[in-house]
């Protein structure tokens, strides 16, 4: 191979790469890992083998760490590893890595119907802005950033949709071995997740008399032209939820709520993904279409009745 290098300076010269081609929130999301679990493990050494590979997966689930953060973490080495080996530092090699099955079943946490009303029912009777953001969330199913980077320009009460274009969020930095944060504001997630999302007739009433005299700049939640960051919005939701005695849910279950009333209704799949913002229909499948035991009884019913 020809300029030997170490994992760690390969590394370095793939992110210098890749900087020019990724979001930054995408870049920080790769930074994070790289300083947290691959350059600890591996960034000594000349080149990596299978078998330091599975060793360093079931080191990692030992301590707790979850199979889809080190999936993420596998990713961004073997991004690594490929470009390493196109510009011969290392050979090509593929890798077999193996985990263990999970045998523990993982449900999405979501508001009772009796709950949720009780939520929409004492924002709409105890308006803030705050508290707005959350009947919409629930109305919609957005993600805590993109709530926080709503401005009034993207409610169309006329058209009565709500425009996803933008999503707030805190990244890290890391330049010269020195962490940083910085609140950026960014397009959303996926291309996917700019989108539409209608709003229902409560909605429109709640915000038809105050929108037109808002300036359309300023943020939803703070009617400022200041934003309220994610983490500082998630504290608010638990105290509000803690005051409503709800169980102890996290923001992102109003978006599985949102999700799992509309699977409730009998909307079709296709439309539910979309409103999500989901990159393919696939993960709502995943996340939220599980038959419930009445469904089941009622498929067999049903199985044997045609045998009759």
């Amino acid at each position: 191979m020809e300029n030997q290098k170490t994992i760690s300076e390969m590394i370095d010269l793939w992110k210098a790469y890749k900087k020019h081609y990724v979001k930054r929130s995408s870049f920080s999301a790769y930074a994070l890992l790289i300083e947290n679990h691959l350059r600890p493990a591996f960034g000594h050494l000349l080149d990596v083998e299978e078998d330091a590979i599975q060793a360093f997966v079931l080191q990692k689930l030992s301590i707790g760490l979850s199979q889809k953060t080190i999936k993420d973490v596998l990713i961004v080495l073997k991004m690594a590893l490929k470009f390493a080996a196109k510009n011969k530092w290392l050979a090509s090699k593929t890798f077999d890595i193996q985990y263990p099955t999970e045998r523990e079943k993982h449900f999405v946490e979501v508001l009772s119907r009796t709950n949720q009303k009780k939520v929409m029912t004492y924002v709409q009777e105890h308006f803030t802005f705050r508290n707005l953001g959350i009947f919409i969330c629930l109305s919609g199913g957005m993600r805590i950033g993109e709530i926080c980077a709503l401005s009034w320009e993207d409610i169309d009460i006329d058209q009565g949709v709500i425009h996803i274009r933008k999503t707030l969020q805190r990244i890290y930095t890391i330049e010269d071995n020195e962490r940083k944060t910085e609140l950026i504001l960014d397009t959303p997630k996926t291309k996917n997740s700019i989108r539409e999302i209608p709003m229902n007739r409560d909605l429109i009433r709640l915000l038809k008399p105050i929108k037109k005299i808002m300036n359309p700049k300023f943020f939803v939640l703070t009617n400022d032209a200041k934003p309220t960051e994610p983490r500082t919005y998630r504290t608010y939701y638990k105290s509000l939820m803690h005051h409503l005695g709800m169980p102890e849910l996290k923001f992102h279950s109003l978006r599985h709520s949102f999700a799992t009333r509309c699977i409730e209704s009998k909307c079709d799949y296709k439309t539910v993904s979309v409103l999500l913002g989901h990159a393919n229909i696939s993960t709502t499948l995943n996340l939220y279409v599980h038959p419930n035991l009445e469904q089941k009884k009622k498929a067999i019913d049903q199985m044997f009745k045609s045998l009759r």
